[in-house]
């Protein structure tokens, strides 16, 4: 399998924006790098039982098949030897294999600002932001269906805080602007308000294509270095169980003919769009994620793909979709041990199902995090303001999973095991009985010594309470709301912004993606 290797980008620890006369210093956050992880992830099942979940992927495949609903994708798996059916198809083991041989292990996603390109694979994480809800809310306004403005508040604060490294999908849906022509709207928005790596909508063709241009102007460059760089990722959702749809099928096809990225990704929920148990679930993850690889790596091969997994349960008395389950958590880590054996890059997500930001949004979203990077994640799809299953993007919770992130970012960090930090000339200095606050090594060391959170507060009762007893919502309510008051717009030409609004104005006009409504 081949790879493409880059160098990772470096950055102070930590970092606080500087600014003239009375404007605030900025909120002191990390500064920008991508992590890698120093340590193993967890191998939940043996060895033995991760070729059962293999093999019985396979026969699906093979014996069962799916539903393509795309006459070229039929054609492209016909021609490779797969069995038609109408739109019914079965793919046969070697069509999968001989995609494995091809699909590279990690590659570069280039960003419009090249210090922010990311590299996808190998120890490397990249962390997403909340995409898809069609609903916000914050402690000032409320649950409410977004808008243009809540949709571009999202990007600015993508871009703003440093721990997240994507401009993302679209983070909340502006839904004051017709179907038709949101996506242009905000594809705009995205360039002009981030530089960081963005996404194309596959739920059309003109809804792709035009995010794929958008980026491609935005990056100033021509259409083949597009191609040799890869600029724009997509999701494939499957149609779980065991279906790909017209355009989720055309977009596995053109992001690979183009060299860009497309994680696929089936919807499977044990109980409901998969089997009850997780195994069977897993089976049936795994043979959709396989099939939608093999389509791309026949239409070009080595484009890059990202193995992504979504496997949770439902709650059973109500039929309503859990995550942060301990199932979910297993799940996670059981597609990490499959896209190892596979040696393909992971996207999994940091997601929740409360309705609120109480400890039920806490705790779910730890535990699937957790989940996500003890499996391997490489891509960590919403990881900051995911509410309600996936219906709702909170201000609040945007802020308070930053500061996970931050966390775990620095949770990362390998532990520095200098002459210096073993610490005999600070114990030799201290002695018996005394205290480290003021020996040579804590002076030296102690503005950086620690994570400095956003929002958890370790003052004693006392001072927390002389302070107006803060709570964590007032806390990151007040801390993304400073986010958006210090954003600047990331420096664009000129010409790249004249030529981004002639297109995108141009596409407007020709009415965008048709929709029946």
């Amino acid at each position: 399998m081949s790879s493409t290797e880059v160098q990772p980008k470096s950055g102070r620890r930590r970092e606080g924006r500087k600014r003239g006369g009375d404007a605030p210093k900025g909120i002191d956050q990390l500064a920008w790098k991508q992590p890698r992880r120093h340590l193993k992830p967890v191998d939940l099942i043996s060895r033995d039982q991760l070729q059962a979940i293999h093999a019985a992927s396979l026969k699906v495949l093979e014996d069962l098949g799916l539903e393509i609903v795309n006459d070229e994708a039929c054609s492209i798996l016909k021609s490779a030897g797969a069995s038609i059916d109408g739109h019914h198809v079965r793919i046969g083991r070697e069509i999968v294999e001989q995609g494995l041989r091809t699909v590279p292990d990690q590659f570069t996603f280039h960003a419009r600002n090249p210090e922010h390109s990311l590299i996808i694979g190998g120890d490397h994480v990249a962390f997403a932001p909340v995409g898809g809800p069609p609903n916000c809310s914050d402690m000032d306004r409320g649950r409410r269906p977004g808008t243009f403005e809540d949709a571009q508040n999202f990007i600015r604060l993508s871009q703003y805080f440093n721990a997240i490294h994507l401009a993302g999908g679209i983070s909340v849906d502006a839904l004051d602007i017709h179907a038709s022509v949101r996506h242009l709207h905000v594809a705009r928005a995205k360039a002009k308000l981030s530089d960081k790596p963005v996404f194309a909508s596959s739920t059309g063709r003109k809804r792709l294509f035009d995010g794929i241009e958008c980026a491609r102007i935005s990056r100033g460059i021509d259409f083949d270095q597009m191609e040799r760089e890869p600029s724009v990722f997509t999701v494939i959702n499957t149609n779980s169980p065991l279906k790909i749809d017209e355009f989720m099928a055309m977009g596995i096809i053109e992001m690979a003919r183009l060299n860009q990225i497309c994680c696929v990704t089936p919807f499977t929920l044990a109980g409901a769009m998969a089997p009850v148990t997780m195994a069977g679930a897993l089976v049936q993850q795994n043979a959709e994620a396989l099939a939608g690889m093999a389509l791309g790596q026949l239409v070009r091969p080595g484009a890059p793909f990202i193995y992504g997994g979504f496997t949770s349960n439902v709650d059973m008395k109500s039929g309503a979709p859990a995550f942060g389950t301990p199932e979910y958590m297993k799940a996670c880590m059981v597609g990490g041990q499959l896209t190892r054996l596979y040696n393909v890059p992971y996207r999994t997500s940091s997601t929740n199902a409360a309705n609120t930001v109480d400890a039920q949004a806490a705790y779910e979203t730890v535990f699937s995090f957790w989940g996500a990077i003890m499996g391997g994640g490489h891509l960590i799809m919403h990881s900051a303001g995911w509410m309600e299953g996936g219906l709702v993007a909170g201000y609040e919770k945007f802020a308070l999973d930053v500061d996970l992130v931050q966390m775990v970012t620095e949770f990362l960090e390998p532990l520095e095991m200098s002459d210096d930090a073993l610490g005999l000339d600070a114990i030799r200095e201290v002695g018996p009985g005394g205290h480290f606050f003021g020996c040579q090594h804590t002076l030296a060391r102690y503005s950086n010594a620690f994570y400095a959170p956003l929002i958890s507060d370790w003052r004693n009762f006392e001072q927390w309470q002389a302070a107006g007893s803060p709570d964590a919502m007032g806390k990151a309510n007040a801390v993304w709301k400073q986010a958006l008051a210090d954003f600047r717009d990331p420096a664009m030409d000129p010409a790249i912004a004249e030529e981004l609004d002639a297109f995108v104005d141009r596409r407007i006009a020709e009415g965008g993606q048709p929709t029946d409504f």
